[in-house]
């Protein structure tokens, strides 16, 4: 196949325009975000498969006109599937994937940005995932936020909630504890924003629990938001539309310290760090969800 062809195939998913660059300043094809989703897939599919999907597509490449998707289109490929959401006044559907060539097929989409739900299809109304987003201001050092991320991983660890470090892409870092989906949303909403307003007024010099920027000053914002039945978080190994071409990238609490920073690991360098072990071996068999002491601890009453 010539490496100009208007089309090839990867996973079984025609990939066409292959050679544009979705990440000029990179040099990133298409062909080359296919060929990455399609090598990551053993890791990332635990994670993404058969939740709802909220995406960034970037079909002219980053720079370029980017939107937000959740809903399906016409002309979206086939292994990009429907899910029908009962809400309160309508039943819209969602997208999702179940498998690699769904990844690909999000390739084929320009799709630069996987965002998952906190829940899968088959059980949609009970969580299985609790989100700590720790956002830095500007002017607040990486190891800052890396310290702010092991304080967390303790208190939930005095709860018996283990937790996993992701690295977001940007310039932060996500604190993610499985859960069994035994509790409804408004339960998991409930711990995460006690815990998060706890921790901002017993260190209000190092802790913001609000959205609100100005507030926001030499502090970390601790994101509890994307834990809601329509909310969701950046993916494990999903891309990022930014500079550099970075990678959201679990990486193991004892490896943590030794982090530069949250976009270290891009399209161009993965490679070397697919091929090691998984940094969370222990992430689907951690059998847990919130108990009452933990909700006890934070006045929350179920």
């Amino acid at each position: 196949m010539s490496p100009t062809a208007s089309a090839i195939e990867i996973a079984g998913v025609r990939l066409t325009h292959p050679d544009r660059q979705l990440y000029p300043e990179e040099r990133v094809a298409k062909r080359d975000l296919a060929l990455y989703y399609e090598a990551a897939a053993g890791r990332m599919l635990p994670h993404v498969s058969r939740r709802l999907l909220s995406v960034v597509r970037c079909p002219e490449g980053r720079g370029e006109p980017c939107f937000f998707q959740r809903h399906p289109i016409p002309g979206s490929p086939d292994w990009i599937h429907r899910f029908k959401r009962r809400e309160k006044k309508a039943a819209p559907d969602y997208i999702y994937v179940k498998d690699v060539q769904g990844l690909v097929a999000l390739a084929q989409m320009g799709v630069l940005e996987i965002h998952i739900w906190g829940s899968h299809i088959d059980d949609i109304d009970r969580p299985d995932r609790l989100v700590f987003d720790l956002d830095p201001a500007e002017d607040v050092a990486f190891a800052r936020v890396k310290a702010a991320a092991l304080h967390l991983r303790d208190i939930l660890e005095a709860v018996r909630l283990l937790s996993f470090p992701l690295l977001t892409g940007g310039k932060g870092i996500h604190v993610v504890v499985p859960l069994k989906p035994r509790q409804d949303w408004e339960v998991i909403k409930a711990f995460a924003g006690g815990l998060a307003q706890r921790l901002a007024a017993e260190q209000p010099d190092r802790f913001v629990a609000t959205m609100a920027k100005a507030k926001r000053n030499s502090r970390i914002f601790i994101d509890y938001f994307r834990n809601d039945k329509s909310a969701s978080a950046i993916a494990p190994y999903s891309p990022r539309a930014r500079p550099g071409a970075p990678l959201a990238w679990p990486v193991s609490w004892k490896a943590l310290p030794r982090v530069e920073s949250a976009n270290v690991i891009t399209l161009a360098n993965f490679r070397r760090r697919l091929a090691a072990a998984d940094p969370w071996p222990d992430y689907d068999s951690a059998d847990q969800a919130l108990g009452s002491s933990a909700l006890e601890a934070l006045g929350i009453d179920i």
